[in-house]
């Protein structure tokens, strides 16, 4: 029911094999599309996967640091000069929309569609409604104003009772359609009541994407309900006491601490510091959260995998070009 591609997986800078901050989001409602952090190079990461600017629905910042918002005036520009007009929404910090103001005049950036500006620290809930997606935004703790996106779809499954309606003497065809869509048809002089041949349940996909943020438990109210976790875990524990608490960052063990405690279903880490990048560093990190988070599955995200959240909260991974990457951490 969502679909999540991860654009960019590092933290501050871009390494060899890891874009900095972006995430795309899907549900199966439709193509439009919610991008969540531009990091700088994140419309190259773009032009690797099926996702088109033109079906972009709306932009989630959750902080102004750069390295989440610095590919948002390109990625603008080659938006507009691809022949988009369909107007765009950014949810961001206003200091976000402030600095996107001065960059467009100095560069003299002439966008041929609006950009709809919502001011997420004012904006009430849901922030964004669309392309069966609802977003609302929770405040975090980072040296900045920084928020986390919960982001929920839910859908309405209408079947067919097909032994009902041969044992009532109705051949498929287009009253069968009909009746799933709510329709009463008649046949044979009977009416026959859609109620009574269909059944409806509702399904629905529910995760909270975090920006930097010091303080995973301000997460707790916006995690209820939900089946998914992606948050940032910049150090281990051991080199989050080295630098301090000026960065105002996450480790991996604290985010998996709070997952644990929360029990959320999964949990997918993102955001790593450019000192984990090698197998070594990325197997510390993996390690320091397992300790922690034994009743989910775990995962440490990679650009360009593709998540897929279900309507039973089941996380799948698979990589864009279709291989099937490794089995998760299961009690």
């Amino acid at each position: 029911m969502l679909t999540f591609t991860f654009l960019g997986t590092s933290s501050g800078v871009p390494t060899r094999h890891r874009n900095v901050s972006g995430l795309a989001v899907q549900s199966a409602a439709g193509a439009g599309w919610l991008l969540v952090d531009v990091g700088e190079g994140t419309q190259q990461r773009l032009l690797q996967t099926r996702l088109s600017l033109h079906d972009l629905e709306a932009i989630c910042i959750t902080h102004v640091h750069g390295d989440h918002c610095y590919g948002l005036p390109g990625l603008l520009a080659s938006a507009g000069m691809a022949g988009r007009k369909r107007p765009l929404t950014l949810i961001a910090p206003r200091p976000v929309w402030d600095w996107l103001a001065a960059t467009r005049a100095c560069t003299d950036l002439h966008l041929p569609y609006e950009v709809a500006h919502v001011d997420v620290a004012a904006a009430p809930s849901p922030v964004w409604t669309a392309s069966g997606l609802r977003v609302d935004a929770h405040a975090l703790r980072h040296r900045v104003p920084s928020y986390a996106y919960r982001v929920e779809t839910v859908a309405q499954r209408i079947q067919l009772d097909v032994n009902a309606l041969h044992a009532a003497g109705l051949p498929p065809g287009p009253m069968w359609k009909a009746l799933q869509s709510g329709e009463d048809v008649s046949c044979d002089g009977r009416v026959l009541h859609s109620a009574a041949f269909t059944t409806r349940t509702t399904q629905r996909a529910c995760a909270v994407i975090g920006g930097d943020n010091a303080e995973p438990a301000l997460l707790r109210e916006a995690c209820e309900g939900a089946q998914l976790l992606v948050h940032e875990a910049t150090y281990t524990q051991s080199i989050l006491d080295k630098v301090g608490p000026g960065p105002m960052h996450s480790a991996a063990g604290q985010v998996a601490t709070f997952a644990q405690s929360a029990g959320l279903p999964n949990l997918v880490l993102t955001h790593f510091s450019a000192r984990y990048q090698a197998a070594a560093g990325l197997a510390e990190l993996e390690a320091e959260a397992r300790a922690q988070y034994t009743t989910g599955a775990l995962w440490l995200a990679n650009d360009l995998d593709v998540f897929e959240l279900d309507a039973a909260g089941v996380l799948s991974r698979r990589t864009l070009t279709q291989r099937v990457a490794a089995t998760p951490f299961h009690p």
